[in-house]
């Protein structure tokens, strides 16, 4: 992966596939707000694991979750430093599972490895909705 400095508080990341994200600083810290921020990335990339890790949990189950959906709420501090507070996780599935089905579905999106590299001073509040 590379990341190249565009100007204006903007990036470019480059996956080696060449699929391109770019990032630009928030309005509350100079930037224009008008792309994902690089802790909007950080916020997101939870929400992505975790449903990747549950649908391959559902692949073993014989679920399919298309449609599936994450929100993700991000907060920040300010004192002592800028960064990441909370996130708050909202996942959604029209899918209702049994019990047994539930509960390893939610265990594979806690087992999300971008999660469980977190700080400990982050807090992650998930709420999980089936059957929607």
């Amino acid at each position: 992966m590379k990341v190249r400095y565009l100007g204006d508080f903007q990036t470019e990341c480059t996956h080696e596939s060449g699929a391109r994200i770019v990032t630009h600083a928030p309005k509350d810290v100079q930037g224009g707000g008008g792309a994902f921020s690089p802790t909007d990335l950080m916020a997101v990339s939870v929400g992505a694991c975790m449903l990747t890790l549950i649908s391959m949990m559902g692949k073993k189950l014989g679920i399919e979750l298309k449609g599936m959906t994450a929100e993700v709420e991000k907060h920040m501090v300010l004192q002592p430093k800028r960064k990441i507070s909370k996130m708050i996780l909202r996942i959604r599935s029209s899918y209702s599972p049994s019990k047994e089905e539930q509960e390893k579905l939610e265990k594979a999106a806690l087992d999300c490895p971008v999660h469980l590299s977190l700080h400990p001073d982050i807090q992650v509040e998930l709420d999980f909705v089936w059957g929607l």
